[in-house]
């Protein structure tokens, strides 16, 4: 029989294929969609989630019975979003109604849902107007996200986008200059950060993607005097948001 959960603290969680179909059609605040195999209203499903800009992933069985609970899932389970996510015209919005210059933060392929919750944590103490984040390859609003920005999650403002690079350039139509974080740059508190800006956070690792830092106006980097030649991505952003912080003065 199908069924819907709810799992207290972590978002609905909406199993078989009817509910996940009515969820779709009725626009719920989805976050992922995981489903096992093809056919049918299965393809129904695909299709509405690609209509609606719905993350789909593939997964077995054993990954749909521990995300419904044990419940009868036919294939299909949806995952709510903890919260809703805001368009980039919001976030721009932020500062004009501050009567501040824009400061975005926007993370390129952060996976890491406890790197992601630390870094909205860090942008609404530092005073940042909102987070960018794609849709594809990075953690989303799910509870971990949540729990690790202390609540945080709930007060900045949050855009997911399908096209990240698309995206900075409507940024830059608006007059902000994108800062890049990476080993090859310019000293941090060298660089002048007071103006109309949006902060890239690389992932773990890869760092920010080729394309990502082609668009880049500005790159800038941290000291490193170590062994290490690299921080969790997380404290890195948190260096840089309070740098900006320092330099407008703003306390």
């Amino acid at each position: 029989m199908e069924n819907e959960k709810n799992l207290g603290g972590s978002g609905d969680v909406i199993a078989g294929r009817n509910p996940v179909i009515e969820a779709l059609k009725s626009d719920a605040q989805l976050d992922v969609i995981y489903i096992d195999g093809n056919g049918g209203s299965l393809n129904v499903i695909r299709r509405l989630a690609k209509e609606k800009g719905v993350v789909v992933k593939d997964a077995q069985d054993k990954k749909l019975t521990q995300l419904s609970g044990g419940a009868s899932h036919q294939g299909v389970v949806a995952v709510g979003a903890c919260g809703e996510y805001v368009s980039v015209e919001d976030i721009l919005a932020v500062s004009q109604k501050k009567g501040t210059k824009p400061f975005i933060i926007i993370c390129d392929e952060i996976e890491d849902p406890h790197n992601l919750g630390a870094i909205i944590r860090t942008a609404e103490t530092s005073g940042a107007d909102g987070v960018i984040i794609p849709k594809r390859r990075s953690a989303s609003l799910n509870a971990t996200v949540f729990k690790t920005s202390a609540g945080a999650a709930s007060y900045v403002p949050v855009a997911r986008v399908s096209n990240l690079a698309a995206c900075i350039d409507q940024l830059k139509e608006n007059g902000v200059w994108i800062y890049g974080t990476d080993a090859s740059g310019s000293e941090y508190t060298q660089t002048d950060l007071t103006g109309s800006m949006a902060l890239v956070i690389g992932s773990e690792g890869f760092g920010i993607s080729k394309l990502i830092q082609k668009k880049c106006d500005f790159m800038i980097k941290l000291p490193m005097l170590g062994r290490i030649n690299s921080l969790n991505a997380s404290v890195a952003a948190g260096i840089f948001m309070y740098e900006v912080l320092r330099q407008r003065g703003t306390h």
